[in-house]
């Protein structure tokens, strides 16, 4: 009986050794700094498998049944997780039941065009690129907006994303953070305004945040625009032609650019251009929206940011003499 019973203790302190040595000893990866992403809705078992799959080297029965021991069972978190060399089981399964994710972030900045936002993504390292061969036209598809133009209808911010999540997942968010921003402020905006719907605010406010050089004078601005519209003036602004010249534009814009006729150029045609010519932030979409009241008909570059405003032709080719010609 002595006998039986040693080895019983000596069977259950080799068990207790074993169950540690795999719990905190530290456990195999295939890099030193291992990147692995679990998905969303995965169980218990699917993340086991995540991980042995993307490089721990524990069988992903023992990572499920370590975990379903320490009653982590329902709590695991998707997300994408990097995990050091050194680390232990326990650790690592703590990690996925805390939600301590690795996350990564891309800015969009006010004024940007999609073009350019593109650009953006395509170069950030730790998204996965699925958009990088695919047209404008196809992405719209994706993103369940067939047929429109993806100029504007992407709200400038950061974004923070796991690493390894899919591009379109983050323009999903930045197009949703704008159909939200934009409907929140057309349901708050001034009465009378000379536009039928959102886009058409859309439109003008990313007109609004090119013209910009000082926040102090984007309602002004807006205001002029607003002004124009009501009265069936052209609008007459320049970064309508420089966005409808495309990669023609080497930079100089010249009177030939303003009489060459493209969809998007305001000297040659009236009204709105039929697309917005870059993203524009929450300050451009509200200037639009609550416009100050002027009688300016005109604005003018200073040359420190600022803008001169007039109300009448004479004063604001003045304007133009003292401030871009350099004339009294």
């Amino acid at each position: 009986m002595k006998s039986l019973a040693k080895f019983f203790f000596t069977t259950g302190l080799a068990l207790v050794a074993a169950v540690l040595l795999v719990v905190f000893w530290p456990v195999p990866l295939s890099e030193s700094k291992l990147l692995v992403r679990v998905p969303p809705g995965a169980s218990l078992r699917t993340a086991a498998q995540s991980l042995n799959e993307g490089g721990v080297g524990v069988p992903a029965w023992i990572i499920s049944g370590v975990g379903r021991i320490a009653g982590l069972s329902t709590s695991i978190k998707a997300g994408s997780y990097e995990f050091d060399e050194g680390i232990a089981l326990w650790a690592l399964l703590r990690k996925l039941s805390s939600g301590d994710t690795s996350q990564a972030d891309v800015l969009f900045v006010e004024g940007s065009t999609f073009r350019e936002m593109r650009a953006k993504l395509n170069g950030q390292p730790e998204l996965l690129h699925i958009t990088r061969d695919m047209n404008d036209a196809d992405i719209m598809s994706r993103l369940g907006m067939a047929g429109q133009s993806p100029e504007g209808w992407f709200f400038p911010d950061t974004y923070r994303f796991d690493k390894r999540s899919e591009d379109i997942a983050v323009l999903q968010r930045a197009l949703a953070a704008m159909q939200k921003q934009l409907n929140t402020v057309w349901l708050s905006r001034d009465a009378n305004l000379p536009l039928k719907s959102t886009y058409e605010l859309l439109i003008l406010a990313s007109i609004v945040e090119k013209e910009t050089g000082t926040a102090s004078d984007r309602a002004q601005i807006a205001g002029v625009f607003i002004n124009r519209l009501r009265k069936g003036m052209r609008l007459q602004t320049d970064p309508t032609v420089i966005y409808g010249l495309g990669e023609r534009f080497d930079g100089n814009l010249r009177k030939a650019d303003l009489q060459r006729d493209t969809p998007h150029n305001t000297y040659t045609r009236a009204g709105l251009p039929p697309t917005p010519i870059c993203m524009p932030g929450l300050a451009a979409l509200q200037a639009v929206a609550h416009p100050a009241k002027t009688d300016a008909l005109y604005f003018v570059a200073k040359g420190d940011g600022s803008s001169q405003f007039s109300a009448t032709l004479d004063a604001h080719n003045r304007a133009v003499n003292q401030y871009q010609r350099g004339k009294p």
